[in-house]
């Protein structure tokens, strides 16, 4: 048995981007930055926060939600899995890139308001 299973509670850093692709479905792209606090150690050494940016990928219904309703500093809540994949870029390196494909998602920002 395994498991491929991620939750992230973060906030959204740039407008979603969303295409349609074949037959008109439609894909999002989300980039969620989640952050660990800063602290002090015994010693008096600061440990500053940290900021880790995670794109998230949303197929169909739920990109469709996106595209309506997500916009750049809002809290969100998702679930998903970890895929990577590779491409060769232009001077044919190959380069990875680890994203989440969300399986839920819920909006925590209340409507008529902007989050900071």
């Amino acid at each position: 048995m395994s498991v491929n299973k991620v939750i992230l509670l973060g906030y959204v850093g740039v407008e979603p981007e969303v295409k349609y692709v074949d037959k008109g479905v439609a894909v999002a792209q989300v980039r969620l930055a989640t952050s660990d606090p800063s602290y002090t150690l015994e010693n008096g050494t600061v440990i500053p926060e940290r900021t880790e940016w995670h794109n998230v990928i949303l197929w169909r219904n739920q990109a469709e939600l996106v595209e309506r309703y997500v916009h750049k500093g809002d809290k969100l809540y998702i679930e998903g899995k970890i895929r990577t994949r590779s491409y060769d870029d232009k001077s044919g390196i190959k380069r990875y890139v680890v994203e989440i494909y969300a399986d839920t998602i819920e909006l925590l920002t209340p409507k008529n308001t902007t989050a900071q």
